[in-house]
């Protein structure tokens, strides 16, 4: 028979899964010998049954009376018993730690019988009715579903009637008064009556609890720290302790070190004559732990002898809840607690100095994200105005800047010293002059993999995207939101890590973490803790700890030698599309459209220095590293003129009677001849190169003379040459031959050896399913896992995120965006089948990837996992991919420090 309830004598913090956090760990505080009120916990096993059934197990009945039983025999009364009651309190506790997400009922076991019962006992009536207060108005919202807010009415109506600020100054009638209100308030509402009889009190908070855990703050909070929805929580029984038994009674909530900055030493919150939920819930000032010492000098140093134990005992950052009743101290909870980015990295390198961790395990107690949050600049709010709009956290940071409309005028302002915001609807390949040029980009829609999104985060330029809210207008140079019309010039703040634009120009502050990996100095000395210190110890760690090498993904000198400073080994995907946008645009446009091949090749032939100037620029910055050379990629219609465009300027003409217009004319019949319906899976990558003329040729001599340019100044070039979109052996195999003769040209004129390897992109279901094929006329593989999760999905990524993105994260059918987080399921056995197939047929066969994945944390693991040889990312990343190489290197959590 399966077991559903569980003593605290009879668990431990290694049975979280089945107890909970919370009922695990006050499990193994009993076994530590800790103060801790009696009790025990009904599994998350049996949450999962009431949530698939809408019924408790059958069980459960029983076993639950019995633990009962064995509860009220150790305490000497019964539950609810009217001299001297026993009361407990009902607590949720999820495998994962959702503080304030689900629901609590205290005081369970008191009725119109046992509260007088109580206040014999206690020699205090106005703490008995205090205490039925609460459990009427608890049972009431948790249980019973009345709207919490006509409690609060209630109790405000009566404070005010006797001019108090707080509950605690109610007499003993006014609670008295209040509980028959709180009843008549259920009645009325719910057409049932509050439960006097103790044991079902019990039973329905227990489902209760259960049921809070599809309640919407908790759905909204699992979506949003990526927790499962099938675990399910357990319910906690604890027999209660009282700290509102006056002044020698009180509650609290101490940390064994500061969660904001990380300080050692003993920090939190006590609120003598109170329990627990008076502390969190700020209905009255707490006092800062340091005055318990004077209060109750006894209890403080007993408290501080429990924090050292468990801090000791978890060897991690401890939250604990605890209850001082009538000088009598209690330990009610504990948790690791959460934490910022700063005392992350302060705690886990600090420990690691006091040899309460292994430097190594010091890398599972920080994250990536962590790590991007002490890199990006914030703003200074203090002060601020309301925001103008809010919208999808893109790219984060901060950034100040003059509201523009288009690319060109973005560019232009720049390039006259004006700091400016790209505002549009949505971002184009064609916008990427004017998001080079602005401090931070904002769109009306998009998610966080939108073009927008995706761009800026490689540039590391600020980005909110998906500002439903805000109107734009381009014709009229403005935006409407939020009441206020903001006309182009007008300067904003916008937070790209919450979310927020703000009218005017808000402080920024410095980032030291940024400073450092731009080439500051790792550490400076001083009493406060430093935010570059624990930094700098544990990437030091990271780097020696990872296997995966990290490269970045850039596509100008300045980027390449960004990257280079914040670490990366070489480049993994330069992208020669964005070596073709701006004025050169047209260059490729007079390619593709070429009505012979002496036009064609003057088109080409213009093109060939600046892609060979560009590329010798970033072979410098990256010398002695790889630099991975991908191959004109994107689709076609973004280097061509609007179709639709076109046309209706040659309506125009007709209707006006006007002659056509010959360029116009041939422009518009070779738009036309060459138009997609889907460009995303048309003439793009290597059937681009294949199909036009001389277009293949020019970008690999361009390569190899960029390459003989700095062997003869002395460099060290190291360059590679994908190709993308391969989905047959046989592309790939005519684009090598076609390489290989253009190498051999160039090393012939120049007598220099410009042997370079020449690789493909898997990109495509196919070519990962026929990777072993591909292995064999392949240097190397390097997936594009953007493009292949769209065609393994059978999304188009810039239509589906706003259109039903949100609401298959909101059912489930996401945890997160395969855009955002590699899909192991689908995508990333398309990756081990690639692996395998390609080593098995190249051994040694060098594996990387370049899509965005390459820089998010729980990808990174992904790719270690599967046996890459490195990742690639934005530079701005690059330091968030060697922290995370670290850590996927480093055993789990659960394996012993020393």
């Amino acid at each position: 028979m399966t077991e559903y309830v569980y003593d605290f004598t009879e668990g431990g913090r290694g049975m979280a899964d089945l107890l909970g956090s919370k009922g695990a760990n006050l499990a193994e505080m009993t076994r530590l010998g800790l103060p801790v009120p009696r009790g025990f916990t009904i599994t998350t096993a049996a949450c999962r049954v009431f949530l698939s059934t809408g019924e408790p197990p059958p069980e459960l009945e029983r076993q639950l009376a019995e633990h009962l039983s064995a509860l009220e025999w150790a305490a000497g009364k019964r539950l609810g018993q009217a001299d001297d009651p026993l009361l407990v309190s009902v607590r949720s506790g999820a495998r994962v730690s959702m503080p304030g997400m689900m629901e609590t009922v205290l005081d369970i076991g008191l009725n119109d019988h046992s509260v007088l019962g109580l206040a014999a006992t206690s020699g205090r009536e106005r703490f008995a009715w205090d205490s039925y207060r609460r459990l009427v108005q608890m049972f009431g919202t948790t249980v019973m579903g009345v709207d919490p807010s006509l409690f609060e009415e209630t109790l405000a109506r009566v404070r005010e009637q006797h001019h108090v600020p707080d509950d605690s100054r109610l007499d003993v009638c006014d609670l008295v008064r209040i509980v028959e209100s709180f009843k008549d308030l259920i009645a009325e509402r719910t057409g049932r009556r509050f439960p006097h009889p103790a044991a079902e009190q019990l039973r329905q908070a227990v489902l209760a609890v259960f049921a809070s855990w599809n309640g919407e703050r908790a759905k909204l909070y699992r979506h949003r720290e990526r927790i499962p929805d099938d675990l399910g929580t357990a319910a906690v029984v604890q027999t209660m302790v009282f700290g509102n038994l006056g002044r020698d009674s009180g509650s609290g909530v101490a940390f064994t070190r500061d969660p904001a900055t990380g300080r050692a030493g003993m920090y939190g919150d006590y609120l003598p004559s109170a329990q627990g939920e008076d502390v969190v819930s700020g209905v009255r000032n707490t006092l800062p732990l340091r005055e318990l010492a004077e209060l109750d000098p006894v209890s403080f140093a007993r408290l501080r002898q429990h924090l050292d134990r468990l801090e000791d005992h978890y060897r991690d950052l401890c939250d604990v809840e605890f209850t001082i009743e009538r000088g009598t101290l209690w330990v009610l909870q504990t948790r690791v607690g959460k934490r910022t980015a700063q005392a992350a990295f302060t705690m886990a390198s600090d420990m690691a100095d006091e040899g309460l961790i292994t430097s190594r395990r010091a890398l599972t107690r920080v994250g990536g994200e962590q790590l991007a949050q002490l890199m990006f600049p914030r703003f200074d709010t203090t002060g601020a105005s309301d925001a103008l709009v809010r919208g999808v956290p893109a790219s984060p940071g901060a950034a100040v800047g003059a509201v523009v409309f288009d690319s060109a005028e973005a560019v232009r302002r720049a390039d006259a010293g004006e700091q400016v915001v790209l505002v549009r609807n949505e971002t184009t390949a064609a916008d990427l002059p004017g998001m080079i040029a602005a401090r931070a980009v904002l769109t009306a829609r998009g998610g966080k993999t939108s073009h927008a999104a995706v761009v800026a985060r490689g540039m590391g330029t600020v980005c909110v995207c998906g500002a439903e809210d805000m109107i734009v207008d381009t014709r009229a140079r403005c935006l409407v939101a939020g009441g206020s019309t903001v006309v182009e010039g007008a300067v904003v703040s916008v937070d790209g890590s919450e979310g927020v634009v703000r009218l005017g120009a808000l402080p920024l502050v410095e980032s030291d973490v940024m400073r450092y990996f731009d080439g500051a100095a790792p550490a400076r000395d001083g009493g406060v803790p430093d935010p570059v210190r624990p930094v700098h110890r544990l990437m030091q760690e990271a780097d020696a700890a990872r296997r995966l090498r990290v490269r970045a993904n850039a596509d100008t000198p300045q980027d390449a030698a960004r990257a280079r400073r914040h670490g990366a080994e070489g480049i993994g995907l330069c992208r020669t599309e964005h070596m073709f946008l701006g004025d050169r645009r047209r260059l490729v446009e007079a390619v593709v459209l070429a009505g012979g091949d002496a036009e064609r090749e003057a088109a080409l032939g213009a093109l060939l220095p600046l892609q060979r100037a560009d590329l010798a620029g970033i072979l410098e910055a990256m010398d002695g590293l790889p630099v991975t050379i991908r191959l004109l990629d994107p689709p076609l219609h973004e280097f061509l003129p609007d179709l639709t465009d076109l046309a209706v300027r040659a309506a125009v003409r007709e209707a006006a009677g006007e002659p056509r217009n010959p360029r116009d004319a041939a422009r518009l019949a070779a738009v036309t001849r060459i138009h997609e319906a889907n460009p995303m899976l048309g003439l793009r990558g290597v059937r681009l190169g294949l199909v036009v003329p001389g277009l293949l040729a020019v970008q690999v001599r361009a390569i190899a003379e960029a390459v003989a340019e700095r062997k003869r100044a002395g460099g060290a070039p190291r360059a590679e040459i994908m190709v993308p979109l391969v989905a047959a052996v046989e592309e790939l195999r005519l684009v090598r031959d076609e390489a290989a003769r253009v190498l051999a040209e160039v090393s012939a004129e120049s007598c220099v050896d410009v042997a370079c390897p020449v690789g493909t992109m898997i990109e495509l279901p196919r070519a990962a399913l026929t990777a072993g094929e591909l292995a064999r006329e392949a240097d190397f593989f390097s997936f594009g896992t953007n493009d292949l999760t769209q065609t393994t999905w059978g999304f188009s990524r810039d239509d589906v995120e706003g259109a039903f993105f949100p609401a298959y994260l909101e059912r489930g059918v996401f945890q997160a965006s395969p855009f955002e987080e590699i899909d192991r399921d689908g995508v990333g056995r398309l990756v081990r089948i690639a692996v395998a197939g390609g080593r098995a047929a190249h051994p040694g066969l060098e594996i990387g990837v370049c899509g965005e994945h390459g820089g998010d944390p729980a990808s990174v693991r992904f790719f270690h996992e599967a046996g890459l040889d490195y990742v690639s990312c934005s530079p701005f990343r690059v330091p968030v991919a060697r922290l995370e190489a670290g850590r996927a290197a480093v055993p789990d959590e659960a394996a012993p420090d020393r």
